[in-house]
């Protein structure tokens, strides 16, 4: 016999686990049959906790195994087809003891022969009909198989095996199915509690808010639930907890093997025994003879209950034409008590009442009504809309608990207004709501952006380092065309630039300054933003000029001495300059007087002998003389140069570095 144990209690999470329990009675040894899908099982064989309440004990718990059906019927030592079963299976077992009962007579035992046909005469017709053979004792006996009323196997082997067969084809039914059976022991009726873990839909929530210009706005809360089992959850305890615990799959359903090492054996002389070592102290703090208890943890105790939950009413019906009755209505229609606790850094809603949710279907469960600290706002983003402003609720969580994210309903005046997205909020949070665009409101913009005047001068190392502030003007042009006043929040990016000569922001978010206004009726406020960046400009003196030295004192960067040695520096810069200049251009005329003695060479060389050729030859030779002694000069004035230029060129390098200046101009 076995007992299945139902659904008492279920826990959602937004992590996409749901925690499940199970509590009944089990009489005697019965074994429980638990049916799970198969992709849920290593989280079952990971999570599950089975307890005997009543003293008894849990024996074993064994599951089905991974192998594909059609191994496991290859494994199965029976068979039997889908057509003459009993005739199929009586011939397989030939040699099994039986107890077989005919009719009304005495049940005999015997032993399986076989099973033949024989040609039986009914009417005027002859048909072929089973009978089975057995040894009963020391004679064989023939039975008409359709006069067998009962038959009986004595082998437990048999037995097991067909119970086995028929328990693996039952199984296949449920392709994705995998059983787990808990064997318990102990004596009389008990309680057996189990609680397990598998994969479940996320539970997700949605608001509704109902604003009344006389009261504070009304919070109600729904959470959506989804069965996607295949088991209906009947008057269970459903708790669903917001966060977002560490969770995740480990495979413990798949046999897991080892490659082992082969080991040769070795033929060596026997070894001495090994004698470990006597500790100086004992591992652990002492024996433990005691049996270890078992735990079971009830609910948490509950929380103060929630106000009473009041029914939506759409918008536009009889109800909106009698006025502001929607919130009556809401206030004395559904009750709902939600019992919410924090628990570490999650937070648990417990409805307080049986829920039941059929198999793959879904609810939606009232979780939350109650008044919170909020108002009617707009607020303007202009990446969000250029033209104009989104109506929004300034929402304050008073609450007292967290707000699961979702979606909102906005109802203003007996009438539906819009819709928003609530980010998850903790108590006293406070968030925007937007849930329509404000056309009754407009805003225009217009951006300059310009270099502001230079407030610090720096000279090092020859490079002068002016400071000054990029400047950006912002300008809001706001119009309220409503016939009512408006609270109204401007959002401006921040990107790094410190604010100047603008109103101190209401308030301060990771990427915007928020700056109230307060709207009369018609009015037309602007609002300018100004932002200021630090810039730098740099200015190698090493390049610089007699006229930019006139105008860095011009614009006090640097004062008269520096600049005083500016000049100094610049007109050694330019006995340098003047120094290459003349090296050039004796380089340029050693060049000159190398290609004229190459031709004078040539010209020796094709002179004939004769009176006048000699004349001519010596002519080149003194010509070629007076150029070798230029060119002697030529490299002593060189050399004489480089010297120089090298010197100053040092100077002016020695005074560059040694220039230091800083001035403050800002006032």
């Amino acid at each position: 016999m076995s007992s299945v144990l139902p659904i008492r209690r279920v826990v959602l999470y937004k992590h996409g686990v749901g925690y499940f329990e199970r509590k009944g009675s089990v009489s005697g040894n019965e074994a429980l049959h638990l049916d799970f899908k198969a992709r849920d099982m290593n989280d079952v064989l990971k999570s599950m906790t089975v307890l005997d309440l009543s003293g008894g004990s849990v024996s074993a718990v064994s599951y089905d195994s991974t192998k594909p059906l059609e191994q496991l019927l290859q494994e199965a030592t029976i068979r039997i087809p889908e057509s003459g079963s009993l005739t199929a299976l009586l011939g397989q077992i030939k040699g099994a003891r039986v107890r077989v009962r005919l009719g009304a007579k005495e049940p005999l035992e015997g032993i399986i022969v076989g099973l033949e046909p024989f040609a039986v005469v009914e009417g005027k017709a002859s048909v072929m009909r089973p009978f089975l053979s057995l040894l009963v004792g020391a004679s064989l006996r023939t039975f008409d198989l359709l006069e067998v009323t009962e038959l009986e196997f004595l082998d437990d082997a048999v037995r097991k095996d067909l119970e086995f067969y028929l328990a693996t084809v039952l199984s296949s039914y449920k392709k994705d199915s995998k059983r787990m059976s808990i064997i318990t022991s102990g004596t009389g009726e008990r309680e057996l509690f189990v609680s397990y873990v598998v994969e479940a839909p996320v539970w997700k929530t949605s608001y509704r808010i109902l604003l009344d210009e006389q009261k504070p706005p009304l919070l109600q809360g729904w959470a959506l639930v989804d069965n996607v089992g295949d088991e209906d959850w009947m008057n269970v305890d459903l708790a669903l907890i917001a966060g977002l615990p560490v969770s995740f799959v480990h495979d413990l359903y798949n046999p897991r093997y080892m490659k082992r090492p082969v080991v040769q054996v070795r033929t060596e002389a026997a070894a001495a025994p090994v004698i470990p070592e006597e500790a100086f102290g004992q591992a652990y703090g002492g024996d433990d003879d005691g049996e270890s208890e078992k735990a079971f943890f009830p609910p948490p105790a509950p929380a103060p209950a929630a106000a009473p939950m009041r029914a939506m009413v759409g918008g536009g019906g009889p109800l909106a034409r009698k006025g502001g009755r929607m919130r009556e209505v809401a206030e004395k229609s559904v009750e709902v008590k939600t019992l919410t606790k924090e628990v570490g850094d999650l937070f648990e809603y417990r409805v307080d009442h049986p829920v039941t949710v059929h198999r793959n279907q879904s609810a939606l469960v009232p979780i939350l009504q109650r008044p919170f600290e909020g108002r009617r706002v707009l607020l303007y983003n202009r990446t969000t809309r250029e033209k104009n402003p989104m109506a929004c609720i300034e929402m304050k969580n008073t609450a007292g608990l967290t707000l699961e994210g979702g979606p909102v309903t906005v109802m203003e005046s007996d009438t539906y207004v819009g819709e928003a997205m609530l980010d998850t909020m903790k108590p006293e949070d406070r968030r925007f709501v937007p849930y329509a665009v404000e056309l009754s409101c407009t805003v225009s913009v217009e951006d300059r952006v310009e270099d502001g005047p230079v407030f610090r001068a720096v000279v090092s190392r020859g490079v002068l380092s002016v400071e000054y502030y990029h400047l950006r003007r912002t300008k809001y042009f706001v119009r309220n065309k409503a016939p009512r006043p408006a609270v109204f929040f401007l959002e401006h990016p921040r990107t790094g630039w410190e604010l100047r000569e603008t109103p101190e922001p209401a308030e301060t978010t990771d990427s915007f300054w928020r700056f109230k206004l307060e709207l009369a009726a018609g009015a037309t406020p602007e609002l300018m933003v100004t932002e200021r960046s630090r810039g730098i400009r740099q200015y190698a003196f090493s390049s610089i000029n007699l006229d930019e030295v006139s105008f860095f004192l011009s614009s006090h960067y640097i004062d008269a001495g520096l600049a005083e040695s500016l000049r100094e520096i610049i007109a050694l810069r330019d006995r340098v300059t003047t120094l290459a200049r003349e090296a050039q251009q004796l380089t340029d005329e050693r060049e000159q007087v190398f290609k004229d003695q190459e031709r004078i060479r040539s010209n020796i060389e094709s002179l004939k002998t004769g009176a006048s050729q000699r004349d001519l030859a010596e002519r080149f030779v003194t010509k070629l003389n007076e150029q070798e002694n230029r060119l002697d000069a030529i490299g002593e004035a060189l050399e004489r140069l480089a010297e120089e230029r090298m010197v100053a060129s040092e100077e002016v390098a020695r005074r560059l570095q040694a220039l230091s200046y800083s001035a403050d101009l800002e006032t």
